[in-house]
């Protein structure tokens, strides 16, 4: 089960350096103890080197270290020297890795040019038809050895120019021979890294970094926990590249990606990282900063450790938990909103929180988003509330409010054991792991209305949080949790990240029965409220919105992905569940739509084609019309409902 030095108290996991350039002229170094490093990719032509120089030079500007070029042709790698020569030229010394997919002859033209080189395995040496084929071991020794073939040369050729390589695996990328012998799984991405990791062992090359991309951070959490696992085995600790892939823009975006990334930075995993982002380049870098500033000098108490994981990290199975109410068991996980801050409690109130008051029709409406408790301290409530919504309150006050109907008290750990009055139903008790001695747990083990709503104050506190979980699963105690964290002095950008990381892990472990964030001044009520869902949704435990998968643009894309994704969201933001797949060019535009519902993929300049999951449903689609046809498609397969009914 061992994937990192430690999962309860923080150290980055010590691995090989890698040298990328020069350091000692605007190289950087990846591994070690050296901080991590952000990186980004550009999105203009390759042939087109004036352009490429300037936004290179633009990332640079913002804090990029280094900066990934795609090179599609071996045309397009020869035209990496004059991109380079021009860089150079103007002072710049900025690492610039090309990036291969499908022409290993391209990579063996761009080793003579850059500082690294990216290959995918899943196409580097083989294609992806979705062919169905079992393998003899021999058959897949033999296989084997045809990619050692084609491989090889590419090794040779970085060792003889000092050039570093990353092995990237997607998980919208695997080849059919992989997902034959071991299926659609993080597995099959850690093998298809091994295979081509063995091979420059073999080859005594060791400049290598690696990364187990996928769109859905569960998947590639759990691939990149299963790759350390797997080097522990073989004796090799090469540096991790971190990055969901495909994660979208705007809020959804960040949330994603601080899901997964987050969650590995918190066990000490990641040497380096990139936001994939729906957006321009420059803004990627700034969200990458801020995730691995984190860490940079992270402090925490001590946490006590135990001996043997109660969970496998490697795979998600949700903590088996007794129902409370619409807590627990298979509900899915509830939003507790704070509106304990506010000098008053009104109707209006509610409405950042996903409940409309309908005036004419005197009745409440719920939104698709709408939170299940709102925790209201010291306040009461005069007014009428939603039908499903429940009220916490500080126990002092919730005892003057008892006759209300779905008010329920918070009580503290301590009050909780000297047997003050409760609720018959529901009572949720705050806690920390410091309180979970015997008597609590055993108490709380024999109470069916208690559902423990947790907090910490350490630095590190999704680790305590985690070791809070595991206690309560080593003695058996199957009592709800509610995880519980709050935010103070820090942006709302940062409360996002963080939120999103310290909470997102915890579900991505199957850990949690419900999410409740503390912003304390920070962020309005609406953003707080969405960034619960988000989480939720990141981690696919709650599904309340529609679901983007869109890759960040590169040279490859073959239209505006920014304003695609917008005309698109624009029209189908209403179909709760229903993943769409927006990809710029074919690279993992297969892979990805077997994770998607729909995918609209570049195919051509001004075509495009659709799909229904991984399979073509139509070809060069002109993409004046894609949208709408994109819209019919989902139609045709009864997954469509028009905006005001999905709002009713």
């Amino acid at each position: 089960m061992s994937y990192c030095a430690s999962p309860w108290n923080f150290s980055r996991r010590p691995t090989r350096e890698v040298v990328v350039g020069d350091p000692a002229a605007g190289g950087v170094v990846i591994g070690g103890h050296h901080p991590v490093v952000r990186q980004s990719m550009i999105t203009c032509d390759t042939m087109d080197t004036e352009a490429c120089i300037r936004q290179t030079l633009d990332l640079v500007a913002v804090g990029c270290q280094i900066v990934r070029i795609t090179a599609p042709t071996v045309k397009d790698a020869a035209n990496l020297q004059h991109i380079v020569a021009g860089l150079r030229a103007q002072g710049c010394r900025v690492p610039i890795v090309a990036d291969i997919h499908f022409k290993p002859e391209a990579a063996m033209e761009a080793v003579k040019w850059v500082e690294k080189v990216r290959v995918n395995p899943g196409n580097y040496a083989d294609k992806k038809k979705f062919d169905v084929r079992e393998y003899t071991d021999a058959e897949y020794a033999a296989e084997l050895e045809r990619i050692r073939e084609r491989f090889t040369p590419l090794v040779r050729i970085c060792k003889e120019h000092g050039t570093a390589m990353r092995i990237g695996t997607n998980h919208g990328s695997l080849s059919d021979r992989i997902l034959n012998r071991y299926g659609d799984t993080p597995l099959g991405m850690v093998e298809s890294a091994m295979e081509f990791l063995r091979i420059c062992r073999d080859e005594d090359f060791h400049e290598i970094v690696l990364s187990m991309k996928a769109s859905n951070p569960q998947v590639m959490v759990q691939a990149y926990r299963m790759l350390v696992n797997h080097m522990l085995r073989e004796g090799m600790n090469y540096p991790l590249h971190l990055g969901v892939t495909e994660a979208g823009d705007g809020e959804d975006g960040r949330v994603k990606s601080a899901v997964g990334i987050g969650a590995l930075l918190e066990d000490g995993l990641g040497d380096t990282i990139r936001v994939s982002l729906t957006e321009e380049p420059e803004a990627e870098i700034p969200v990458a900063r801020a995730l691995a500033d984190r860490y940079s000098a992270r402090r925490g108490d001590p946490i006590p450790e135990v001996h043997k994981l109660p969970i496998d990290p490697f795979s998600h199975e949700r903590r088996h938990t007794r129902e409370v109410l619409n807590i627990g068991a298979r509900h899915v996980p509830v939003v507790m909103a704070d509106l304990s801050g506010k000098e008053r409690i009104t109707p209006a109130s509610l409405f950042s929180w996903g409940y409309a008051y309908s005036v004419p029709l005197d009745k409440w409406n719920l939104a698709d988003q709408a939170c299940d408790y709102a925790f209201i301290g010291k306040h009461r409530i005069d007014f009428e509330i939603p039908g499903t919504l429940g009220i916490v309150q500080e126990h002092a006050t919730w005892l003057g409010d008892t006759h209300k109907e779905r008010h329920y008290p918070q009580v503290n750990a301590i009050d909780f054991l000297a047997g003050v009055q409760l609720h018959p139903q529901l009572n949720f008790i705050h806690c920390t792991l410091k309180e979970l001695d015997a008597g609590f747990i055993a108490k709380v083990k024999n109470d069916p209305t208690a559902v423990l709503l947790i907090d910490t104050w350490n630095d590190h506190g999704y680790a305590e949080q985690r070791r809070l979980f595991f206690e309560l699963m080593d003695q058996g105690c199957d009592v709800p949790v509610v995880i519980g964290r709050a935010y103070g002095g820090i942006t709302e950008e940062q409360l996002q990240l963080h939120a999103s990381t310290d909470l997102g892990a915890l579900l991505l472990d199957g850990l949690g029965d419900g999410v409740f964030i503390a912003p304390e001044g920070v962020g309005n009520d609406a953003a707080v409220n969405r960034l619960a869902f988000g989480i939720l949704q990141a981690t696919r435990t709650r599904i309340s919105k529609t679901e983007y998968i869109s890759c960040p643009s590169c040279g490859r894309t073959l239209f505006d992905l920014q304003e695609t994704t917008a005309r698109i969201r624009s029209r189908t933001s209403h179909l709760k569940g229903v993943k769409i797949g927006i990809m710029g060019c074919i690279v993992n535009g297969p892979g990805e739509m077997a994770d998607a519902d729909f995918g609209y993929v570049g195919t051509g300049p001004g075509v495009i084609t659709l799909y229904r999951e991984k399979e073509v449903v139509k070809r060069n689609v002109p993409s004046a019309q894609a949208v709408d046809e994109l819209i019919a498609l989902i139609k045709e397969h009864g997954m469509w409902v028009e905006p005001a009914a999905a709002h009713a």
